[in-house]
């Protein structure tokens, strides 16, 4: 395994390499090799430095958000598909260390075994280097994320509350159809009010699609 290859895919170089062998390490891979250890301890370690992370992000940018609405939004916002696309951006699936028949399996590419990879980097890095080191890193992934989560959400109860202005309403999203391959899809949605097509979006996730069909048409209901 090259770890400088990685560590510049992270832009941090690790002081203990040891630890940063053991974040990549799956426990398919030690059983094979009869090690000590895997990574399933700083899976656990780096789950709650994450979720330190974000909660105190959101703690501070929303200021009058409700404790509820904040844990839904951290919760979106570091659940398995996120953090599978976080370490997607860093090639993380490449760079595990795995048993031959997970690897022959798909494991390289198994959100649950590389989103937990994720979250061993993130306390080995924490181990390594210490808050000051890891919390740039994370929030280097969340910002982004925080706000596609936000945009979707305010679009989609802005038009939720116009609509119930009136009894009786009923709101819909439909996919309607998909373009591109699979590693680059966009997604295309319409929303319906009570079956007549009154706003259509796209996006590179059916959340995206859906919100940007709100924002249309909220953009024509709204007069």
């Amino acid at each position: 395994m090259d770890l400088e290859i990685f560590e510049e895919k992270i832009g941090y170089s690790f002081k203990d390499k040891k630890l940063l062998e053991k974040a990549l390490t799956h426990s398919s891979y030690a059983n094979e090799n009869r090690l000590p250890e895997d990574n399933e301890r700083l899976e656990f370690l780096g789950d709650s430095v994450l979720g330190f992370v974000t909660a105190e992000y959101l703690f501070n940018e929303f200021k009058t958000q409700p404790e509820g609405k904040l844990t839904n939004l951290r919760a979106a916002v570091v659940c398995e598909k996120s953090l599978f696309k976080f370490a997607e951006k860093i090639s993380l699936g490449e760079h595990i260390l795995m048993g031959r028949g997970e690897e022959h399996t798909g494991g390289r590419n198994r959100p649950s075994i590389v989103s937990d990879a994720f979250e061993a980097v993130i306390a080995a890095m924490y181990l390594d280097g210490g808050m000051d080191v890891v919390k740039p890193y994370i929030l280097g992934f969340i910002k982004d994320a925080v706000k596609r989560e936000v945009n979707f959400k305010d679009n989609k109860s802005l038009l939720q509350e116009e609509i119930q202005k009136q009894k009786g309403n009923v709101l819909l999203y439909e996919e309607v159809g998909e373009t591109g391959p699979d590693h680059d899809k966009v997604f295309n949605f319409v929303v319906k009010l009570n079956g007549e097509i009154v706003g259509e979006g796209s996006g590179r996730t059916k959340k995206e699609a859906e919100q940007s069909a709100a924002g249309d048409a909220l953009l024509k209901l709204i007069k």
